[in-house]
């Protein structure tokens, strides 16, 4: 997880009332670390959800998407104080944001980050302590440090 997210990639408390907001908030925070268009990632990030949702249930949301010119799979996490509307499968309000970006070349990489991502937020135990986390650096903590089991 080092790999994927930076320590300065993650936010303790961002404030959003929409899914659209979520979108422009996390696009506007990460795309200065990741080397990218804070609109390019925006669009990226919209058009994906209008595929679908990525509010994967549990208060869990993964938006990602490929992003022209970026050079690796990039991170970015982010905990909202108040839950928002996310269209999730499981119809249950986000509080829990984990954003992927990745090359537009990135093929395998991608879709590893993504699964590694899902199997780590599949954790309740985790995300109970992500949502009671103090700062940013426990968050960070608890994200980079802990063991994701490889599916066999």
């Amino acid at each position: 997880m080092r790999d994927l997210i930076p320590a300065q990639a993650v936010a303790g408390s961002l404030d959003a009332a929409t899914k659209k907001d979520v979108l422009l908030a996390i696009a506007a925070a990460a795309s200065g670390l990741a080397g990218a268009d804070e609109h390019t990632v925006f669009d990226v990030l919209w058009e994906r959800e209008r595929l679908g949702t990525t509010g994967v249930g549990q208060g869990i949301a993964i938006p990602h998407g490929r992003v022209p010119g970026l050079e690796k799979v990039f991170g970015f996490f982010a905990r909202l104080p108040q839950s928002v509307d996310f269209d999730s499968v499981d119809d249950k309000p986000v509080d829990l944001v984990f954003l992927l970006l990745a090359p537009e070349a990135a093929g395998a990489d991608h879709l590893h980050a993504l699964a590694t991502v899902s199997r780590l937020l599949r954790d309740a135990k985790l995300c109970e302590q992500l949502r009671k986390a103090k700062d940013e650096a426990a968050l960070y903590k608890l994200l980079t440090e802990t063991v994701v089991a490889e599916a066999a």
